[in-house]
């Protein structure tokens, strides 16, 4: 049984614009995205396969209409500097993306994967990374920071990213399986 597009205006119109707000702080662009996100679900209801799948279906092409927004914007979602990994945390996306992110450390020149891991993973300052590497402090924050840099490039070339209004990360979705084949190759080590 299909349902109808008046249907599910009705059910997950306020939902919706809660949603997009959250992740657009343009009241007016986000009303647009929501018009957006029904004009797709109207057209593309015919492919819902499985009714029992309605939500997600539908909040997936809310997360795709906001990337789209994004990127017709140009606006670049960045990770910050102080962008840490907490395997803990109870962001299902970040656990998600984990193993991946782990995975992609191991692909970063030597020099690059020591400085990230045992700043992020193992807690230690800069200056301890220079003292324990024998090192200037300077060297020290540059292999941080590249590694970052490098690390960033991995991600955005795998993936779209979604944050709150906060910075904290929502969501994400793959722009290619480049993500996927982390977590592969992972498993096979």
């Amino acid at each position: 049984m299909i349902v109808s597009t008046e249907k599910i205006w009705k059910e997950f119109y306020d939902k919706l614009k809660s949603f997009v707000q959250l992740r657009v702080s343009a009241k007016d662009d986000a009303e647009d995205i929501v018009q957006e996100v029904f004009i797709r679900i109207h057209n593309k209801i015919d492919t819902l396969k499985d009714n029992q799948k309605l939500e997600s279906w539908i909040y997936q092409i809310a997360r795709n209409a906001i990337i789209d927004y994004y990127r017709r914007k140009k606006e670049k979602i960045e990770l910050r500097d102080d962008f840490k990994i907490d395997e803990d945390s109870e962001n299902d996306a970040m656990k998600r993306l984990s193993p991946s992110i782990i995975k992609m450390i191991d692909h970063l020149p030597y020099i690059y994967k020591e400085a990230i891991l045992l700043t992020e993973y193992k807690g230690l300052k800069q200056k301890e990374l220079a003292d324990s590497l024998g090192i200037s402090l300077t060297g020290a924050k540059s292999r941080v920071q590249r590694g970052r840099k490098l690390l960033k490039e991995m991600l955005h070339d795998c993936c779209a990213f979604e944050f709150d209004s906060i910075g904290k990360l929502t969501g994400y979705c793959e722009k290619s399986k480049c993500c996927s084949r982390f977590v592969e190759l992972r498993g096979k080590l």
